[in-house]
């Protein structure tokens, strides 16, 4: 017997012998719910997993970050979610939720790296070098009224040269995700924060009411220059396409895979290619996850098998087939202490800080 099928014949064990606690129904697809930007990675390796395992391809929902801990952290059983995946690390606030409705057995698996990709179909995009303080200037609800910020009035800015007479006269109208996605919450940390915080008297407010700053400088505009286009980031690329003048904010997976109808607009020097979202060096990368709910490994066949498939080398390495579809890998051993952890089912002890 192999050592999934063990540790999955294990969990069985112990879950027959808690069935008071929750049903055990069989269900014979494993279903994964979650972030837009995971989607493509964690289809690809459904797909591998289904063609090359006796067991069915898993079904793969994408659900926005938010929307798939909702569902994911929702209960125990046939009817939930085995695994959700996302585009930012867990809050502590959903792992409450996940023990508070009896989902107390948690791995999470981080699996490699991603750029927020500022892109237009235009090709002046390619040219287009701004820093994140002009990107929050340019997107943000409210602007400090003096060099004091003792007041802020509603964002004026309606062109890109109102921001700085160097760049594009330009409209300002950028397509991005809703606040349900991870995507989302991630650009507003990476991108609006830190740019808000390169203006002298908004540094001075984060460290005297950092609670008012992130309020402030989190806040993106709804004024019509940012239009909210739902989950899917290949919505977005549509749309560009079809308005070459505006601009779209997603994972810089799905910029890869569209190089030849898209351009990745530069940011604080650093243009969004795959070495530089590697090394850190691009200012607006993060990690990406995904989280399995361990006690449907009793119910749903193949569980630990699909684990094993994506944390392995020929999926997630430095030459695997997710890295064709945009990956950043992680190191190898980053990589190697991970999979242990994550093919051995390791619960989270606490919540994510």
């Amino acid at each position: 017997m192999s050592a999934f099928n063990k540790l999955t014949a294990a969990l069985l064990a112990a879950a027959v012998g808690t069935a008071g606690a929750y049903a055990i129904q069989q269900r014979e697809q494993i279903r994964i719910v979650g972030s837009s930007t995971v989607f493509p990675f964690s289809t690809a390796v459904a797909e591998s997993f289904g063609a090359k395992t006796q067991f069915s391809t898993p079904v793969v929902e994408s659900t926005g970050s938010g929307g798939g801990f909702r569902l994911f952290c929702a209960g125990v059983g046939a009817e939930h979610p085995d695994i959700v995946n996302s585009s930012r690390r867990m809050h502590a606030s959903e792992f409450e939720r996940c023990q508070n409705n009896g989902v107390r057995e948690i791995t999470e698996v981080r699996i490699g790296y991603d750029g927020i990709v500022m892109g237009s179909a235009s090709e002046a995009a390619e040219e287009l070098d701004l820093t994140l303080t002009q990107l929050w200037l340019a997107l943000a609800a409210e602007v400090p009224a003096d060099d004091t910020c003792s007041s802020f009035v509603a964002n004026p800015n309606e062109r890109w040269s109102d921001i700085d007479p160097s760049l594009p006269r330009q409209r300002i109208e950028v397509f991005g995700p809703p606040p349900t996605s991870g995507t989302r919450d991630a650009f507003v940390e990476l991108a609006m924060q830190a740019g808000a915080a390169g203006i002298d008297c908004m540094s001075d407010l984060a460290d005297a009411d950092h609670d008012r700053f992130e309020t402030i400088a989190g806040r993106i505009r709804e004024d019509g220059r940012w239009i909210d286009a739902g989950e899917n980031d290949n919505a977005i690329v549509q749309t560009l396409v079809n308005t070459p003048d505006a601009f779209g904010v997603f994972g810089y997976s799905f910029l890869d895979q569209n190089y030849d109808r898209l351009y990745g607009v530069t940011i604080d020097g650093v243009a969004p290619e795959f070495d530089a979202i590697s090394d850190g060096s691009y200012p607006v990368s993060r990690s990406l996850f995904f989280y399995v709910k361990n006690q449907h490994a009793a119910i749903v066949p193949g569980l630990a098998d699909y684990v094993a498939e994506f944390t392995s080398d020929a999926a997630w390495g430095e030459f695997g087939y997710l890295t064709d579809r945009g990956l950043i890998p992680l190191a190898d051993a980053d990589r190697d202490a991970i999979a242990n952890q994550a093919q051995s089912l390791e619960a989270m002890t606490q919540a994510p800080e």
